[in-house]
């Protein structure tokens, strides 16, 4: 399989074809395959790739064998279980990364529509009922402006920033209701163009709890991550069980640049998150580091 994939990464436009060649031997070896254990599952653009690779340098972690982000439980539900476990490590890997270590291997992916998508709580806690969840959170205004200038990069955005936000009931108006009536639905809209409702992060986390229970969720504050990440990765080992085995390399991925927001709009968003800014304090127990004074 690696002879074949290396011979067909040389062919122009053969991308597709290895990672379909890749898959469907994953989906027929899936019994043989590692379960994730844990999952990084949001918010998008706060630092999710920057952990996932962190993560991956852990000795006793696998990540996934293809992509960081599977999106099995929010766009690919349909494919079946099999599908989705084909992208993981065999369970021959995990035997000899737990003898090298002496820690059970671990192995798990990044998806961060899971956080939004309505149904993918529900269906990771049906197909993964011990797995656990990391969260990352960030500044929810800084996460807006950094979300549309993502889209607007990937063209799945056409509209300014200001007209994007003007613009997000009336896009994303039904469409909760529609994914939850059409298991099979996918919603552009709703993936890609919700700055502000991706951004109430506390009206997520409490429809989370319901599903996981707090002791399997870990909240992690990107700013406090990226300014200083040891304390931040102590924790987050502790969460998910793994040995202190020294630091990895901490690096910031996936950042986009961009035009400094207008301060008036700045102060506008400010504004329409203060009162679920207050609600998420609550919540955590804590303050949010983009609140302080």
């Amino acid at each position: 399989m690696n002879a074949l994939s290396r011979r067909l990464r040389q062919v122009p436009g053969a991308t597709k074809a290895v990672q379909t060649v890749t898959v469907t031997a994953g989906r027929l070896t899936a019994p043989w395959r590692m379960t994730p254990s844990f999952l990084i599952i949001g918010g998008q653009r706060c630092g999710t790739t920057s952990m996932y690779r962190t993560l991956s340098q852990h000795p006793s972690v696998l990540k996934a064998v293809k992509h960081k982000g599977v999106h099995y439980f929010d766009t690919d539900y349909q494919r079946g279980l099999p599908w989705y476990l084909g992208h993981f490590p065999l369970q021959a890997s995990a035997r000899r990364v737990a003898r090298r270590t002496g820690t059970p291997a671990q192995t798990f992916e990044s998806s961060p529509y899971y956080m939004f998508h309505p149904l993918a709580a529900e269906r990771i806690a049906r197909d993964l009922p011990e797995v656990k969840v990391v969260v990352l959170l960030r500044d929810p205004v800084e996460r807006a402006y950094s979300a549309h200038a993502h889209e607007l990069a990937r063209g799945y955005e056409t509209e300014d920033f200001e007209t994007a936000l003007a613009l997000e009931d009336q896009r994303l108006d039904g469409e909760v209701e529609r994914l939850l009536s059409d298991p099979t639905y996918v919603s552009h809209a709703h993936q890609h163009q919700g700055y502000l409702q991706r951004g109430r992060y506390v009206d997520h986390l409490q429809r989370l709890e319901k599903v996981f229970g707090r002791e399997r969720m870990h909240v992690v504050d990107s700013h406090a991550f990226f300014a200083e990440p040891e304390p931040v990765y102590d924790a987050v080992l502790q969460f998910l069980g793994l040995p202190h085995t020294g630091y990895p390399v901490f690096e910031q991925h996936n950042a986009r640049p961009r035009s400094p927001m207008p301060e008036a709009l700045r102060t506008r968003l400010e504004d329409h998150f203060a009162l679920y800014d207050e609600r998420l304090a609550d919540w955590l127990g804590h303050p949010v580091s983009w609140r302080r004074p």
